[in-house]
């Protein structure tokens, strides 16, 4: 059966899921899990990807994300890569750690961010791997120690989640722990990590139900975690997304066909555009350049980065500010 494409857009709550080849171990011990972090705390804030929450237990990882300026799979392949390489030789072994890919699944967020918090954080205690809320609220490879105030988290937007439970901090730790607590009982939740449920009818049961009484048109995708409206929004972005490369490719759009007409609007030549400096001019085509060239091309920031001789992280600071100049001069790549 083929693999469904990925959805991925800027602004896009996603809950991943790795697992080890074979279900094997991912992490050994708290060394790999604390390398693991380390890579998460360096790759998201230069990805500019909001980070509500995970859950490292032995064989696999729950996490939840809001994608940035970078798409998630480069963030994904960059962070299972490096982790990869790092515990093959940590280990002396050689070969695949995680399963061919990581499983991601757009969230609904007024809907779904909540459940989907409590779900992630609370696998620890459902695999067992901690015995207690009390030993849950201090596990250091949770997100829920951060949102405690147990531990310091920096890059995990804490303040963003507990607004959901009061505007008072105190009162929100209160209020998400007895939330928390209330869902211990509740086990595994298939239907929020996929497996083609039709979520918003409450599963198959209720959507077999529905389709004996003739509503059949209720939209179902594996990928997507909402109701039926959201569904149908989702894939109608990502069919204009793909049918907008499909254009581009078709008239010959590429990164120099690009660069041409960035090189046009601004009355400059295009080597002195990927030249290094510090220009106005010049960093204002450039950032449009990347804007374009990531957006529109769908280059990834990795690919530009050895492209131009800059960091990834530059790049992406370059197509954030190139977004905000093409807004701003309504600047568009086809005239």
């Amino acid at each position: 059966m083929p693999r469904s494409a990925r959805l991925d857009a800027p602004g896009v709550l996603h809950h991943v899921i790795i697992r080890g080849i074979e279900r094997r171990k991912i992490y050994w011990d708290g060394k790999d899990r604390d390398d693991f972090i380390d890579r998460l705390r360096t790759i998201l804030p230069e990805a500019r990807m909001a980070f509500y929450g995970c859950a490292l237990m032995s064989n696999h990882a729950h996490f939840l994300f809001r994608t940035g300026d970078v798409g998630l799979s480069t963030v994904m392949r960059r962070l299972l890569t490096g982790y990869a390489v790092s515990f093959n030789r940590r280990h002396k072994r050689h070969g695949q750690l995680f399963q061919n890919r990581y499983k991601s699944i757009i969230c609904q967020e007024d809907a779904y961010l909540k459940e989907l918090v409590r779900y992630i954080h609370l696998n620890p205690l459902r695999t067992k791997l901690v015995a207690g809320i009390g030993k849950l609220n201090q596990y250091k490879y949770s997100g829920h120690s951060a949102l405690m105030g147990k531990r310091k988290c920096e890059w995990q937007d804490t303040r963003y989640v507990l607004s959901y439970f009061s505007k008072q901090i105190a009162v929100a730790r209160r209020r998400y722990l007895s939330y928390v607590e209330a869902g211990i009982d509740q086990g595994r939740r298939p239907e929020l990590v996929g497996g083609g449920l039709i979520r918003s009818l409450g599963g198959w049961a209720e959507a077999k139900r529905l389709r004996l009484r003739g509503q059949d048109r209720v939209k179902g995708d594996q990928r997507i975690l909402g109701d039926s409206d959201f569904v149908l929004d989702v894939l109608a972005e990502a069919d204009e997304k793909f049918d907008r490369y499909y254009e581009l490719k078709s008239l010959g759009y590429d990164l120099n066909k690009v660069a041409a007409r960035v090189s046009e609007m601004y009355g400059i030549d295009e080597r002195y555009i990927l030249s290094k400096g510090r220009q106005r001019q010049r960093v204002d085509a450039r950032s449009l350049l990347c804007y374009w060239a990531v957006r529109e091309l769908g280059m990834s920031l990795t690919e530009l980065a050895r492209h131009f001789g800059m960091s990834p992280s530059a790049v992406s600071y370059a197509v954030a500010r190139g977004e905000v100049i093409a807004r701003e001069n309504n600047y568009q790549l086809l005239e």
